[in-house]
C-alpha cells in the first residue's frame, strides 16, 4: 500500500498476480512540503503560492503544476484540443464535465488524477463521435479528411518507404516496389458506363501510396493521380486479361496511336507489376492476432509505477483501445508496445500490480497468449549489472521531447529498470517508470554531450552548464557502465525530412502527420507538421508507433491533419513535464551520431 494513497482500492484479483502486493515506496523527504487532497500526497515543487484555471476543462490547480509558461492549460492536451477546437469545444467539454469546485483543487505534477477524469470524458465524447463516422463508411478504405498527394506534390516532399515498418501490413514483404512499376487500375478518364481498366506506371511513391500515370500520356502530368496501392482497385499487369476485364485507353489520348495493343506491348516488355499474390498478402496481412475481450496488463497511466489488467475492446490496423479493468478509462497502444504484457507478467519479473475486486471473467474474456506480446532481448544479469542508484539519461516518459538526468531506483528481473527523472520524482514513487536494460529510451551519462542534443538538468539543479563529473561527485552517485546499455543499430533507411505518419505519444489515440528532422543513430527526432518545435519526440526507429503515408487510410484509422498557423499562433511554449501520465514510449536499442552507421556515443568520465 502507496504511503498516503490510503484511497486507493488494490485488493485481490483473479489473475495470476494476485499473491503480489506493491513494494513500499521510499520515505517521503522531510525537506519537500507535502500537501494531502483527498488521501493523497503530492509534493508542491517551489512551495510558491497561486492557483490556476485551465482554459480547456476548468480545472483548478497549483499554478506551477500548470503546462507552459503562460499557465494557460493543466496539459499539453488540453492546450491542443483548445487549439484545434476553438472556445466551442472548451465550452462544450465544461458543459460535459463537472464544473470546478469553488474549493481549489491541488494538482500533483505526476499523475493529476482529477485532471484526467475531467479530460477523460472530452476524450470520450470525440471517440465515439470517431467510430460512429468510421461505422457509417461504406468500405474499410475512408475518404481522406488529408490529401497526403497535395501536400507531398506541392511542397516535393519524400515518404518514408514501407521498408523502414517492419511492424506494418506488408512492412516485411513489401519488395522492390519503386518508380515504374506497371499496375492495372481503374480508367476514370472515360465516358463508358461500364468499369474499365488500364495500365498506369508509379511516377513517385511515399510510404503506401503512390502517383500512377496512364500509359501514353508520356511526360503530361494532367491526369496524374494519387492512389494507397494496397487497396482492392489496384492489380498487377494481366489481371484484366485473366479476369475477363477490358482494358480501354484513356479518351484524352485514345486517338494518339492506332495500335495500342502494339505499344502496350512495346512499353510492358521488361517493365515490373506487383507480385501475383499481392492482393492476396495484404488480406493476410490486415489481420491481427488481439481480439475483444483479450485481458492484458498495462501500465497505470494514472500511476506510472504500476501495472493493471485491461480488456481489448477494439482493434484497429493492430492498434489496440484497452479499457481498464473496473473502468471506463481506456488507453492506446500498439499490439507491439512494451507496454502491454500477458497476464502474470508483473508478478513474474517483481513490477508493481494493482489488483481488482473482479472476482471472475466475464463470458467472452481470455487470457492473451503469451506469444503474441513483443520480445525482448535475453540479459544476463549474474555478472556486472545495473545497481540501485546508478545515474544514466533517459528520455522522459512525461515529456517526450527531453532527454533528461536520471536514477535507477530498482532493478526487476528479466533485464527490467524502474527509472525515475532526477529532480522531478514524485514523492511516493508513483512516476517512477520501467524501462528494459535494452531500449533506446535510456542512455549512458555522457550521450547527450557526445552527440550535441540538450540534456535536461535535474529540476532546481543550478550549476550550469551541466557537467556529468561534478553531479555525480555532489550526489556521492556513480554511473551506469557504458557496456551495460544496447548500441545495435539497425540500417533502418531513414532519412532526415521524410514524411510519415506517428503517434503523439502524449495523446495516443491520435496518429498526425509528422517528419524526421533528426536522426542520431537509431533516434529519431519527430516532428508534428504544424506544430511547434516544443512538441517534437524521440522515438527509436522500431517503435511501432511509427506508420507510413497511407496507413491510417489503409487501416480506416482517423488522420490528424498538420495545424493550420493560426490554430497555434496562441500555444503556449513548452517549459514543464507534461503533465497526464498516459504515455510513455521503450523498446530496444540505442543510438548515435547522425548517421545510420554505428560509432562512439559515449565520453569517458573524468577521473
Amino acid at each position: 500500500m502507496f504511503d498516503g494513497y490510503d484511497s486507493c482500492s488494490e485488493e485481490s484479483t483473479s489473475s495470476s498476480s494476485s499473491e503480489d502486493s506493491e513494494d513500499e515506496v521510499p520515505s517521503i523527504p522531510a525537506s519537500l512540503p507535502i500537501i494531502k487532497n483527498n488521501g493523497q500526497v503530492y509534493t508542491y515543487p517551489d512551495g510558491k503560492a497561486g492557483m490556476a484555471t485551465c482554459e480547456m476543462c476548468g480545472m483548478v490547480g497549483v499554478r506551477d503544476a500548470f503546462y507552459s509558461k503562460t499557465k494557460r492549460f493543466c496539459s499539453v492536451s488540453c492546450s491542443r484540443s483548445y487549439s484545434s477546437n476553438s472556445k466551442k469545444a472548451s465550452i462544450m467539454a465544461r458543459l460535459q464535465g463537472k464544473p470546478p469546485t469553488k474549493k481549489a483543487k491541488v494538482l500533483q505534477k505526476q499523475p493529476l488524477m482529477a485532471k484526467l477524469a475531467a479530460y477523460a470524458q472530452y476524450q470520450a465524447s470525440q471517440q465515439q463521435q470517431n467510430l460512429a463516422k468510421s461505422k457509417a463508411g461504406e468500405s474499410h478504405i475512408p475518404v481522406e479528411c488529408f490529401d497526403w498527394g497535395r501536400y507531398i506534390c506541392s511542397n516535393n516532399l519524400v515518404g518514408a518507404p514501407v521498408s523502414c515498418f517492419k511492424h506494418v501490413p506488408m512492412g516485411m514483404c513489401w519488395g522492390d516496389l519503386a518508380e515504374g512499376v506497371r499496375v492495372e487500375v481503374l480508367n476514370s478518364d472515360t465516358n463508358l458506363s461500364t468499369k474499365v481498366y488500364w495500365i498506369a506506371g508509379i511516377v513517385k511513391l511515399a510510404g503506401f501510396k503512390a502517383l500512377l500515370r496512364y500509359e501514353g500520356f508520356d511526360n503530361d502530368t494532367i491526369r496524374d493521380f494519387w492512389c494507397n496501392l494496397c487497396v482492392p482497385e489496384i492489380h498487377p499487369v494481366g489481371w484484366c486479361a485473366s479476369s475477363g476485364k477490358p482494358l480501354v485507353p484513356p479518351k484524352s489520348i485514345q486517338n494518339k496511336y492506332s495500335n495500342w495493343k502494339a505499344f502496350l506491348v512495346k512499353r510492358l516488355t521488361g517493365a515490373k507489376t506487383l507480385p501475383p499474390d499481392f492482393a492476396a498478402k495484404v488480406h493476410e496481412n490486415m489481420q491481427f492476432p488481439f481480439k475483444k475481450l483479450m485481458r492484458v496488463e498495462v501500465v497505470d497511466k494514472t500511476h506510472l509505477c504500476r501495472t493493471r489488467v485491461a480488456l481489448v475492446e477494439q482493434v484497429i490496423g493492430g492498434r489496440l483501445r484497452l479499457v481498464y479493468e473496473e473502468s471506463s478509462d481506456d488507453f492506446w497502444c500498439h499490439m507491439y508496445s512494451p507496454l502491454i504484457h500477458a497476464i502474470g507478467w508483473s508478478r513474474s519479473i517483481g513490477h508493481r500490480f494493482k489488483r481488482s475486486d473482479v472476482s471472475k471473467k466475464i463470458d467472452g474474456q481470455v487470457d492473451a497468449p503469451a506469444p503474441l506480446f513483443a520480445k525482448v532481448k535475453d540479459v544476463d544479469q549474474s555478472g556486472e549489472w545495473f545497481k540501485d542508484g546508478m545515474k544514466l539519461e533517459a528520455i522522459d516518459p512525461l515529456n517526450l521531447s527531453a532527454i533528461c538526468v536520471a536514477t535507477v531506483r530498482k532493478v526487476l528481473a528479466d533485464g527490467y529498470l524502474m527509472i525515475a527523472i532526477d529532480g522531478s520524482e514524485a514523492a511516493d514513487g508513483s512516476d517512477w517508470f520501467c524501462y528494459h536494460s535494452t531500449s533506446p529510451s535510456i542512455f549512458p551519462a555522457g550521450f547527450c554531450g557526445i552527440n550535441n542534443i540538450e540534456l535536461t538538468p535535474p529540476r532546481g539543479y543550478t550549476k550550469l552548464p551541466f557537467k556529468w563529473f561534478d553531479y555525480l561527485r555532489e550526489t556521492s552517485s556513480i554511473a551506469a557502465p557504458v557496456k551495460l546499455f544496447n548500441k545495435d543499430v539497425p540500417n533502418h533507411g531513414f532519412r532526415q525530412g521524410m514524411k510519415l505518419e506517428a503517434v503523439d505519444l502524449m495523446d495516443p489515440r491520435l496518429v498526425c502527420v509528422a517528419t524526421v528532422t533528426r536522426i542520431v543513430h537509431r533516434l529519431l527526432r519527430i516532428h508534428f507538421d504544424g506544430w511547434e518545435d516544443e512538441y517534437d519526440q524521440w522515438v527509436d526507429c522500431q517503435s511501432p508507433d511509427l506508420y507510413p503515408v497511407g496507413w491510417c487510410q489503409l487501416t480506416g484509422y482517423q488522420l490528424q491533419p498538420p495545424a493550420a498557423q493560426s490554430e497555434i499562433k496562441h500555444k503556449p511554449t513548452s517549459t514543464l513535464r507534461f503533465s497526464l501520465m498516459d504515455w510513455i514510449h521503450s523498446i530496444g536499442g540505442i543510438s548515435d551520431q547522425e548517421s545510420n552507421g554505428s560509432g562512439s556515443y559515449y565520453i569517458k568520465q573524468e577521473p
